[in-house]
């Protein structure tokens, strides 16, 4: 066990509560890497930042990150988005940022810089989304919090949406990000226990554009630090456990303002049948391995379409995209795209559903998914 993991938490409140004499702190958040995980440190300002346009633009070591080499290893981060730090309390910041190499470039893994730019040109249409993060709680050994340790719980059934003591495990954690979220300031609009036990689920948004990635990365980060607290692991593995047990997703959710008012139905038709032209390019882009880890997701068990064959129906959570049973019947409103890997990056994901079903722009692309 990790030493971090014994250390007495309640010991660190007495600090906390120190005065700081005007000074907040802003702590500096960025996508690293792997495209997956969450990097951050802390600097001093000497006065409360209104807007990200009072935040300085910093610097980091990107060889130690995956983002640069190390004989050129400086890299930039660019404050985009600000939010309220439940950890510290008012006035202290958690900053998003986007990463910028030495020439002031996005590196290969800042994807929000390509999204801003198409959210840009289809914000006449106000795209909205709501993202479905499904995650997985493990103990420190890397085993599902809470299952025997030498075997497995009772097989799927009592744990989705349970309560009770053998039905739920790791509340403790999501009640904490529940209201963490809140404080921070991030659409989020709901959370259940999931399929498989120790698999939970909370959904961000509506957010209309751009806001989508930024609220759904900053809310992982927040569950990450939750579970620094818990003395837990949060995975974003789709599939953390073989056999006959859930994988993990994040559904997306989407509509045009078109969708949402009456007779609507036939955009969201007109978008379902591009979508379906483009199946492998949106497979592509759903997961940081071009497809490869929502290969061992999308089977076509355990409540998901095969990785291969594109599928939409109404109230169809086997289908590719699925019609909520109320917009079929009440005609506008919105789809659900199901094939998103828990690990996508939400970028990457709203950039390319607005391409497909705004920007009308078309082709495929042939998988290499056994490469």
């Amino acid at each position: 066990m990790p030493s971090s993991a014994l250390l007495d938490k309640a010991a660190k409140s007495k600090y906390m509560d120190l005065k700081t004499f005007g000074i907040t702190q802003a702590m500096y958040i960025w996508v690293d890497g792997s495209g997956q995980s969450l990097r951050c440190k802390t600097r001093s300002l000497e006065k409360e930042p209104k807007d990200v346009s009072d935040l300085p633009v910093w610097n980091f070591d990107g060889s130690s990150t995956g983002q640069a080499e190390g004989s050129n290893s400086d890299c930039f981060l660019k404050p985009v988005s600000m939010f309220n730090d439940p950890f510290r309390g008012a006035p202290n910041k958690l900053i998003l940022c986007e990463v910028l190499s030495y020439k002031m470039e996005a590196v290969e893994t800042n994807h929000r810089q390509t999204c801003a730019g198409v959210m840009n040109q289809v914000k006449e249409d106000h795209p909205w989304f709501g993202m479905e993060q499904e995650y997985t709680l493990l103990d420190v050994d890397g085993h599902p919090f809470g299952w025997p340790k030498q075997g497995f719980p009772g097989p799927q059934g009592p744990y989705y949406c349970a309560v009770g003591t053998g039905n739920v495990y790791g509340r403790e954690v999501v009640e904490a990000h529940y209201k963490a979220c809140i404080y921070a300031g991030i659409t989020i609009s709901g959370t259940n226990a999931e399929v498989m036990p120790a698999q939970w689920e909370y959904q961000v948004g509506p957010c209309e554009g751009i806001k989508m990635g930024d609220h759904l990365w900053m809310s992982r980060f927040l569950l990450h630090r939750v579970c620094e607290d818990f003395g837990v692991i949060a995975t974003m593995d789709p599939k953390p456990m073989n056999g006959d047990w859930n994988g993990a997703g994040c559904h997306c959710n989407y509509s045009t303002e078109k969708m949402r008012l009456p007779g609507g139905f036939d955009e969201i038709n007109n978008a379902v049948e591009k979508l379906s032209k483009r199946h492998n390019y949106h497979i592509q882009a759903y997961d940081p391995q071009g497809g490869k880890d929502n290969m061992r997701r999308l089977t076509g068990l355990h409540e998901t379409s095969s990785i291969y064959d594109f599928s939409s129906g109404v109230a169809n959570r086997q289908a590719s995209i699925r019609i909520p049973r109320h917009v079929g019947e009440e005609k506008c409103g919105y789809l659900e795209d199901r094939r998103p890997s828990s690990n996508c990056d939400p970028y990457t994901v709203t950039e390319v559903i607005a391409r497909t079903t705004i920007l009308n722009e078309e082709g495929d692309v042939v998988l290499k998914l056994n490469c």
